[in-house]
Formats: C-alpha cells, structure tokens, sequence
C-alpha cells in the first residue's frame, strides 16, 4: 500500500517502468503452472517481485475502513459539553474543597496567600487551558485522546511501530515524504524511525502514561467518596472511623454498578451535580470577593508567583504538592476526549469550568486574608450565610461524582490498547450508536471496584490517601508535553525554535511540580507508582508477544495460485514444494475464516496439506471491523473473486453493534455469493468489464478463458485482446454454471473452518526470551475466545490445528 492509501497495481508498474510484453499471460501462466508442480524450492525474491499479486484476490481498501473523529455541531456539540461537565470536571472541580488546606500547615500571611493564589490562577490558566485545552487535544489520534492516542498519532505519520495486519487496513498511514518537511525536523523524525532505543523509549513512555491514569482510577475513586463522607463529621462530629469506611465502601459499589448503563446516561444525571457545584462555588467567590478583599486580585500578576518562591526557598517548593491539588484530574480532561469530541471539552472548560473554578480560589483567598485561621477547611469556613447545608449536601454529591472522570478515562484508554494490541481482547460493550467512542469493559469495571474498596478499607482516611495522590496526576503531564513536541515536530511540521519556546515555559512548569510531588513517594505515592510499573510491564510483554506472533505467522504465506497449481487439463494440485499430489474434491461449501484479509489464510493452506483435498466450494471469510455502529447492507459484502474458479474471497464490514457470526452465516454466504455471480453476469453481458469476467469466466474451458481471471482492473485491453467480446448464450451458460455448483455444495452441507493455531517457543531463544514468550503464552492461552462461543452450528465447525514457532 503507497502512502496515501491508495493501492500500487502491477500493471501499472509494467507500464510505468517500460517493461514489455513479449509473451501472451496464458503462455506465462501455463509454463509457470508446469515448472512450479516440478520445482522443490519456492520463487526466489526477484520472481516473486515480478509475479503479480492479482487484484482480484486482496480485498480492496476503501476509505470508510479507516476511522475518522466525529464532528458534532449545533444542539449535538452543546449536548456534549452539557454532558463532559457532569464526566470530566468532578475531579478537578471539586480541589476547591482541599486546596489551600493542603498547601499551608498553618494560617498563612498576606504575601504566602498572594502567592498561593498566583500560582492556582497561572496554574490553571497554563497548564489546563493553553496546554491543554488550546494545544494538547489538538493532538488527537482521529478523536481518541491520551497519551496513547498521541503515540499513536506518531505512529501513523512515522515508521516507528510494528502493525497489526489484521487491523492494518483500518489505519491510515499518513507519513510526509522528505520533501515536505524541513531538514531539522525530518531529522527529529529519521531519529525516531532508525534509533531502536528511541522507539523502544517512546513506546514505553505511552504505556507508562496510560498506567499512570489507569492507576490513578483506582485511587480517585476512594479519595473522592472517602473525602466526601469524612465531611459528615461536620455535622456529626463523633461518627465513627468504621461508619465512614463502610458507607464510603457501599456507595463506591453503587458507583460502579451504575457503569454498565453507559457515559451518555450517566453524564446526563451527574452533569446537574457538577454543574451546580461549580454555579455554587463561582457565586460563593463573587459573593466573598466583594464581601472581604478585593485587593487579592493583584494575584494575577506573576510576579507573587515569584515572591513565593523567594520568600519561602524549598519549603515554597515542597508545598507546591498541595497547589498541585488544584489541577489534579486534567489528564482526565484529554483521556475522555474520545467520550465527547475536542469542541464539546473546549466550550465547557472555557464558558464555564475554568471560570467558576477562578471566582472560587479567588473568593476564598479575599476571605483568607481577613479570616486566616479558616484555611484548615477553606471551602465551608467562606460559606454565605444560610448556604451551608446546601452546599454540603451539594458538595458530597460532587465528590461522590468527581470519581467518574478517571472511571470514564480507564475505559477509553483499556480501549485503546486493546486495538493496538497491547492488551488481550475481553469484552467491551459500546454505549452509545450516535457518540462512537463511548465504552464499557465489564471486567475492568469489576476490578477497578474491587480495587477501590480494598484502597478506601486500607487507608481508611483522606490523609494518608493524600500522600498517594497526585504524583500520577503531574507525572503524566509532563509526559504529555514532552510527546506533543514531537507531534508539533513531526505532524504538524512546526519551526522547530518556535517549539522549543513554547515547550521550554511548560516543561519548566511541570517539571517544579513533579519535583515536588515526588518527595512523597516514601509517604504513598509509592503504591500508584507500583501499580502503574505493574500494568505497564503487562502491556509491554503482552505487545512483545503479539509482535513475535506476527513476525511467526508472516513467515511462508503464500498467494493461491502458487499453493494450488493446474496441469494442462485443468486439474487442480498441491504445489511440489507442499507435498504435491492432485487435489480431491469434498461436496458442499466451506468457509474458511480469514484473519489478515490476503493471500490464502493458513486454516486453508494447512488444510490442504493434511488432506489433499478441498470442497466443492471454497470461501475465504474476512470479516472487518469499522468504528460506526452499523454498516448497511447494501454496503457491507464486497465479493472477489481468486485463481481459482471454485474459490471466492467474501469480506464483510460491519459496525460495532452489527452481529455477523450468527446461526444462518452460512446461508448469508450462500446468498451474498449467488448474488454476486448474477450481478457479475449481467454486466459482463453488458460490458467487457475485468472485475465480471474474474467472477465467471473461470467456467470458460480454453487456457486463454482461465487467464482471464489473472487480470486486474486496469488490464481490459489485454482481456479484449486475448478471449474478444463474449456472446449472451457464452455469458449465460457460465452464470448457470456457477449458479448449479453454487446450489448443489450448499444443498450438500456448510462446514466452517477455523485455525488452531498453536505457539511453540524454539530452544534458539535466551533464557529471558523464553520467560516472556512462556507468560504471553499462558496469557494467551487463558484469554483468547473459546470454540464454543462462535454461534454457528457446532456440528458444522471444524479445527485445523498448526504450529507456529516462535
């Protein structure tokens, strides 16, 4: 495939390269035929190069196979945001709760209130809205965001990652040529695509940043209800430790069960809780600001930022732990894009959050510096009058919700790594036909609860939760800024100064953060770190696995007509090089499942081998996969036809909410092939068209006939030429042919075919080697989808077991 997507046709190339044709392709076919049956050694490199790979037998790549981000405008996109606010602002909008609580340990004065404030309100202005809202969700991989996403961006502009080729042909390769990209960044990029350690690095640092936030999940949650139900001690001040534990526990259940009903059911209740937190946190910071201080608006000049760092040395830096706290759950914010679409994120953070979340830092800092002492529990102490319970019914509800972001963000990230084959493929449920990046993973949902529980149970209060919490957070940005460089560098093509000016202010930034936030992994942090460590090595050794996989089962794949040759009579045999020996036929119809969609699928090669035999009717089944939720009928079958005249390739598309392996697959196959037949003799009763005369002329009994089949579609003067026009009685006779054999193999019997394919470790292999592929393989073995679970008759399903080394 060139780089743009489009196919390289032999003929083409014959043409372009000046390559004459001095011998008829039936003379060629039929001395290949012969030597091949004699030969004892497969085609050199050089003849394989020059034998075409025949049109008629690679399924063709459209555009709708790739995927591509929706774009939502009108009462859609504000519906979306609606939605985002309840999902993706519950973490970061309710630190107000916490914030300058954890950044003082005592009543702070006037110039360390100033300060404090200077730092949230620059914090919150660069970090999440430059940074983030303006430039990293820019950087998103056809609407997925995350860290991943963006190592996926990277991968389809530049050759630094191993492809799946069963899913090959659903992402699109959008590499520059060298002539489109100045010289200093088309260093950045050959860097990146010949140094084994940078992609190695690269590829390491998007898994870690997708643990960091899976880890994270797990402790949000207990954070968020914990904090939330350790508040009742306001109002009840003698409420005991294990009252609060087991309410936490019960309502993080609940939490969690409800995921099953979908993000766009869920966002629709909890963004009313989230969007009243926040009207009541920016009307509390008006109310306040006018009330007490107004002079602390001064701290929108950086300069206080500075004085901190002045006055307080390194204790100023080591309480930027507690400022930290106020972005905590940005990562979420790029995670979930796939949920609702970059626009809906932009127009609710910038219309709505990131104000209402500045009116409230800056309310309680006016209250702060006329009442210090109230900065041990900021938010409740610069309650309006009469507003308490209210808000503090208003607030649990909030806290309860905020957890809902990184439960959301695991999802969309699992999902991701899933299609790029990081992880085993479980079970994954799309929520939604209209929003198409809305998912649910059972198993995820279940263990992420079962994790949270024994969190919230083991740490028992937000305090020593609080010394785990938000190292993930800002490890993960500065991650992110470091790999949307190279975006900016490589897929967009920026100056590379202009990138460096940019990237300096920020990496600087996160790096004060991460500084600091990193002196409390002695103190907790340690235990997100693990886990994350722990996820990252699964993904690692599970796409270690899969890429040793591809590389075993790449090897001796071969075209049909080089596994399946003919004599002068038409017989069919198996090629020398495979044991040779004429071919029998089996009545009825077999469908051989096809994974990778070209060249003859290893059920069918090693079929033959075992058998010397093939049905009366040969289909290579290859189902692909869009991201929609449905693909019509009238859309989703695409017929070829192969060299051989009983064999056809079927590919069916569907959606992610379109059932294709059911009960009545085979008499699906049976009409969509008949179909196919009729249509292809209609219009080759018509015309002289080559994708016609590939599905019938096959039938035709002269060598120059059975060449037909050779060609491809930019090859009609050449059929024109060898077999002329075919007559109405010619075109019917074969049609009827084809439609008895058609009839009479599915009348007989439907047998599916599916490939056993079994792994086996070669002794070559160090000791390490083995110890990874010997863990991928139990892996592999304990997750991959059982027999029994394809619903088609069971009687009918045969396995063709084979061995794979790896």
């Amino acid at each position: 495939m060139a780089n743009n997507g489009e196919h390289i046709h032999f003929e083409d190339h014959v043409e372009r390269s000046g390559i004459s044709k001095v011998r008829s392709r039936s003379e060629a076919r039929s001395e290949r035929s012969r030597s091949w049956r004699t030969s004892q050694q497969p085609p050199s490199d050089e003849e394989k190069e020059v034998r075409p790979i025949f049109e008629d037998e690679v399924p063709p790549v459209e555009d709708r196979d790739f995927k591509r981000r929706q774009v939502f405008h009108g009462w859609t996109l504000a519906w979306l945001a609606y939605q985002s606010t309840g999902v993706i602002y519950g973490d970061i909008g309710t630190s107000p709760l916490y914030v300058y609580s954890s950044t003082f340990s005592s009543a702070p004065n006037r110039d360390d209130l100033l300060g404090a404030l200077s730092l949230i309100i620059w914090t919150l202005t660069l970090i999440v809205s430059v940074k983030y809202i303006l430039i990293v969700l820019r950087a998103d991989d056809e609407g997925e965001g995350g860290t991943f996403a963006v190592y996926n961006l990277l991968s389809r502009y530049c050759n630094i990652a191993v492809r799946d080729p069963k899913s090959s042909n659903t992402v699109k390769f959008e590499r520059y040529q060298s002539t489109e990209l100045k010289p200093s960044n088309r260093s950045v990029r050959s860097w990146l695509e010949t140094s084994p350690i940078a992609r190695a690095f690269l590829k390491t640092l998007a898994v870690f940043g997708v643990s960091l936030i899976m880890a994270d999940g797990v402790l949000t949650p207990a954070q968020s209800v914990l904090g939330a139900i350790q508040g009742l001690e306001i109002v009840k001040p003698d409420i005991s430790t294990g009252t609060i534990i087991g309410v936490s526990c019960a309502i993080l259940i609940v939490l969690f069960a409800v995921q099953p009903l979908g993000i766009h059911r869920i966002a629709s209740v909890f963004a009313p809780i989230v969007i009243i937190w926040l009207a009541f946190n920016l009307s509390f910071g008006i109310y306040n600001l006018a009330m007490y201080d107004g002079g602390v608006l001064k701290a929108f000049s950086p300069y206080f930022a500075g004085l901190w760092f002045i006055r307080n040395k390194t204790e100023g830096w080591k309480n930027l732990g507690g400022i930290l706290l106020a972005f905590t759950g940005v990562e979420a914010l790029f995670a979930d894009l796939g949920a609702f679409s970059r626009r809906a994120v932009q127009i609710s953070w910038l219309c709505f959050a990131y104000p209402c979340l500045l009116f409230a830092y800056i309310g309680q800092a006016a209250y702060l510096a006329v009442n210090p002492s109230a900065y041990s529990n900021p938010f409740f102490n610069t309650v309006p009058p009469g507003m308490f319970w209210p808000s503090l019914v208003v607030s649990i509800l909030a806290a309860v919700v905020a957890s809902q972001a990184l439960i959301t963000s695991t999802f969309q990230l699992l999902s991701q790594v899933m299609h790029s084959s990081y992880f085993p493929q479980i079970k994954m449920i799309y929520t939604s036909e209209k929003h198409h990046g809305q998912v649910y993973i059972p198993m995820a949902n279940w263990l992420m609860m079962v994790g949270t529980v024994v969190v919230t149970a083991v740490y028992s209060n937000t305090t020593r939760l609080g010394h785990a919490y938000g190292v993930c957070v800002i490890l993960v940005t500065f991650l992110t800024t470091n790999m949307i460089t190279l975006v900016a560098l490589v897929v967009w093509r920026l100056n590379p100064l202009l990138v460096f000016v940019v990237w300096l202010p920020f990496v600087t930034f996160d790096g004060l953060y991460l500084t600091a936030a990193l002196t409390k992994v002695p103190n907790g942090a340690w235990f997100t770190l693990l886990l994350a460590v722990i996820l990252a090595s699964i993904f690692i050794l599970w796409r270690y696995g899969k890429e040793s996989q591809w590389s075993a089962e790449g090897k001796n794949r071969y075209r049909l007509d080089y596994l399946v040759v003919t004599d002068d009579d038409g017989k069919p045999y198996l090629n020398e090089t495979f044991g040779g020996g004429e071919l029998s036929t089996i009545k009825g119809l077999g469908i051989f499942f096809d994974k990778a969609g070209d060249l003859v699928p290893s059920v069918y090669e090693h079929f033959l081998q075992k058998f010397q035999a093939h049905p009366e009717i040969v289909v290579f089944l290859h189902m692909r996969a869009l991201s929609v939720p449905h693909v019509s009928p009238d859309d989703r079958f695409s017929v070829t036809g192969t060299s051989m005249g009983n064999c056809y390739r079927l590919m069916i598309r569907h959606g992610y909410n379109d059932h294709v392996v059911t009960p009545d697959l085979g008499r699906l196959v049976y009409q969509e092939l008949r179909k196919a037949v009729i249509q292809a003799g209609a219009r080759l009763g018509s015309s002289s068209s080559p994708k016609c005369h590939n599905l019938v002329a096959k039938d035709a009994a002269s060598e120059d006939a059975t060449e037909i089949n050779g060609m491809t579609s930019s090859s009609s003067d050449v059929i024109q030429s060898a077999v002329g026009p075919l007559t109405q009685a010619a075109v019917d006779a074969q049609i009827a042919r084809r439609l008895a054999a058609l009839d009479a193999a599915f009348a007989t019997q439907v047998v599916y075919m599916l490939g056993k394919e079994q792994l086996r470790i070669t002794p070559s292999n160090n000791i390490l080697k083995r110890t990874l592929l010997g863990t991928f393989l139990f892996i592999r073995e304990n997750t991959r989808a059982k027999v029994a679970s394809l619903k088609v008759p069971i009687d009918k399903l045969v396995e063709v077991g084979f061995v794979k080394e790896i």
